[in-house]
C-alpha cells in the first residue's frame, strides 16, 4: 500500500455562500467525517487536487490528509463535479481506523491477455464484465488494484468473481450472499457470437396485429 499525501487547510466559514467564495478563490470545500471524531470542514487547492483526481489511486487508496500539519488517514467517499466545467465542487473524506475493516471498490487490472490462447485468435473477443470489485479488509491490507491473470484463457472461458486471486487479508463480501452473486468478470468468445447476440438484443419486437374490426352493416 503506497502512501499518498494531500495537503488541506481547516476552515470555519460554512454554508453555500462561503463555498461559492472558496470556489471563486480556486479552493475546493470539503469535509472529513467518521472515525469516532467530530466532522471537520476543510479546503483544498483546486488545481493540485484536479491533477491528482486523474489518478486511479485517488479513488481507491488510503490517503494521508495533511490538515494544517496534522495527518488524518482517510478514504475519498464522494466527489461532486460541475455539470459541464472541469471543476470539483465538493469532496467528502471518511476517516479510517487501522483496526477496523473497511469496504472499498478496488480497480481490476487485466494482464497477459495478449499471450493467452484466446488473445492470440483474431476472431475472439475478450470482454470485461467488471472493471472494479468491492472488497473488505483492514486499511493496511488495502491494495491499489487487483490483478486478474488471463494468460490461460481460452475461447469459451468465463472467469467468475470467486476465481479472482485475492491478496492476503482481502475478501469479497458479495460472495457471501450466494452463488447467484458469483458473477462473470471476464468472458472470451468468438466475435461472430458477440455480433449475433448484440443484433438479437437490438432487434425490435413486433407488436401483434390488431384484430380486424367487423364491417358495419348498412343501416336501413
Amino acid at each position: 500500500m503506497s502512501d499518498h499525501s494531500i495537503k488541506a487547510t481547516g476552515r470555519k466559514d460554512e454554508g453555500k455562500g462561503a463555498s461559492r467564495r472558496l470556489r471563486h478563490a480556486g479552493q475546493i470545500p470539503a469535509i472529513v467525517y467518521g472515525g469516532h471524531a467530530e466532522p471537520k470542514s476543510i479546503q483544498l487547492a483546486h488545481e493540485k487536487t484536479w491533477v491528482i483526481s486523474q489518478s486511479e489511486w485517488f479513488y481507491s487508496s488510503i490517503l494521508s490528509l495533511d490538515i494544517d500539519g496534522t495527518t488524518e488517514r482517510v478514504l475519498l467517499r464522494d466527489m461532486q463535479r460541475h455539470p459541464y466545467k472541469q471543476q470539483i465542487m465538493h469532496l467528502d473524506f471518511q476517516r479510517v481506523s487501522e483496526n477496523e475493516a473497511i469496504r472499498v471498490s478496488v480497480p481490476l487490472h487485466f494482464i497477459n491477455v495478449d499471450v493467452s490462447p484466446a488473445g492470440k485468435m483474431a476472431d475472439v473477443v475478450v470482454t470485461h464484465e467488471l472493471n472494479e470489485v468491492a472488497v473488505s479488509c483492514l486499511p493496511r491490507d488495502l491494495p491499489e488494484f487487483i490483478e486478474v491473470d488471463l494468460s490461460q484463457m481460452v475461447v469459451g472461458d468465463i472467469i467468475h468473481l470467486s476465481q479472482i486471486k485475492l491478496p492476503a487479508g482481502i475478501e469479497i463480501p458479495e460472495l457471501k450472499l450466494g452463488k447467484e452473486h458469483d458473477v462473470a468478470v471476464v468472458v472470451a468468445k468468438h466475435g461472430r457470437v458477440e455480433a449475433e447476440e448484440t443484433a438479437e438484443a437490438e432487434e425490435p419486437v413486433e407488436a401483434p396485429a390488431a384484430a380486424a374490426k367487423p364491417a358495419k352493416k348498412d343501416e336501413k
